[in-house]
């Protein structure tokens, strides 16, 4: 079948008609919020960067959350290209492999969208085969990122999961290695991410000033996990952006539940399931709350939400623009607290932890 998708503004017709197999139907959501309001942009770090509040992360496209036509992406990413949504200034590609790549670098080509206009971001490190951080990986795979995307460079290099790696030699030779790529051109700004927190600290106390420009962090700041907020002082002491991403704490926060995979303990699962039941019971949507949670703290400049259908988008921006225009929801928000207190702040292991 061969489709494309009309849109009013002629900077983002879509130039090309594609064959896809087994469309998934969109979901249709009345927007709660008046579209002519539009996402507050914040500041990233010391980049000179505005992104909008809520990222949209990529990874989804690469089907590691389930299946995902192409029709399905091309019209996703559309829908997060509208003016009044601008959700398109920062996009992430986190997760997913290379097929994320390959599916979002032909969604912005069929879109036909100016460079200019939108904000890319990918990764290294972390391949099929497993973590290499050398100097020769990490420069081949950018050229491999940057044909998959259709790109000749992207605005942030995330060196990724460097936990499973020696953070010696994230420090003496991968960073080294990243900014003879932002020399070329090749990427402009430069990020590590992780999961636990303490690998910033190591690598920003060793490297020159200005030789990371952003961190990206995720699942600790959210509902049951706020430890991030304890190192935000530092990290714009440090003069790096911060990005977060997995508001909902990789599926924790949400009514479904959390993947089969996620490694949190038993006790985390069970306490917030009963968050998701109490909220479902009493009328509130705890992944809506979740989600305004994390992007209620404005020292970190975006929120990456992973998303593959056009409903997701809307859903999305629809809680920020909630959020701009009334606040959090205080009561459920200590209801809930109370629910997570006991698991607050646990976490689960990640990495080899060696220097």
């Amino acid at each position: 079948m061969s489709s494309s998708f009309p849109f009013s503004n002629p900077i983002f017709k879509i130039k090309t008609s594609f064959s896809f197999p087994n469309p998934i139907p969109s979901q249709t959501l009345i927007r709660a919020m008046d579209t002519q309001q539009q996402l507050e942009q914040r500041e990233l770090g010391n980049t000179g960067l505005k992104l909008s509040c809520v990222g949209f992360g990529a990874s989804p496209l690469g089907k590691v959350f389930g299946p995902v036509s192409d029709e399905e992406a091309i019209a996703t990413v559309l829908e997060a290209f509208k003016p009044e949504f601008e959700l398109s200034n920062f996009i992430n590609r986190y997760y997913g492999g290379t097929l994320s790549e390959k599916v979002l670098g032909k969604c912005l080509n069929a879109l036909g969208v100016p460079r200019d206009q939108y904000i890319v971001a990918t990764k290294c490190g972390r391949y099929k085969d497993g973590f290499d951080f050398s100097a020769k990986r990490v420069t081949k795979s950018i050229d491999e990122s940057l044909e998959r995307l259709q790109l000749n460079y992207v605005d942030i290099l995330h060196c990724h999961d460097i936990e499973f790696g020696s953070l010696d030699q994230i420090v003496n030779e991968t960073i080294p290695a990243l900014q003879k790529i932002k020399e070329s051109g090749k990427a402009r700004f430069i990020g590590i991410t992780g999961l636990p927190l303490d690998i910033y600290t190591y690598v920003l106390d060793r490297v020159p000033a200005g030789a990371v420009d952003v961190v990206l962090s995720y699942c600790h700041y959210c509902l049951n996990d706020s430890s991030l907020e304890d190192l935000l002082p530092y990290l714009k002491s440090k003069g790096v952006g911060i990005i977060y991403a997995s508001p909902l704490a990789m599926g924790l926060l949400t009514e479904n539940g959390p993947p089969e995979w996620h490694p949190a303990s038993p006790e985390i699962k069970a306490a917030c399931k009963a968050a998701a039941d109490y909220c479902k019971k009493n009328g509130k949507n705890l992944s809506k709350l979740a989600l305004q949670y994390s992007l209620s703290n404005k020292d970190i400049s975006t929120v990456l939400v992973g998303m593959n259908a056009v409903w997701q988008v809307e859903e999305n921006v629809s809680a920020a623009l909630e959020l701009q225009a009334s606040g959090k929801d205080e009561k459920t928000l200590a209801e809930v607290d109370a629910i997570l207190r006991p698991v607050k702040n646990q976490t689960w292991p990640s990495g080899i932890r060696k220097s």
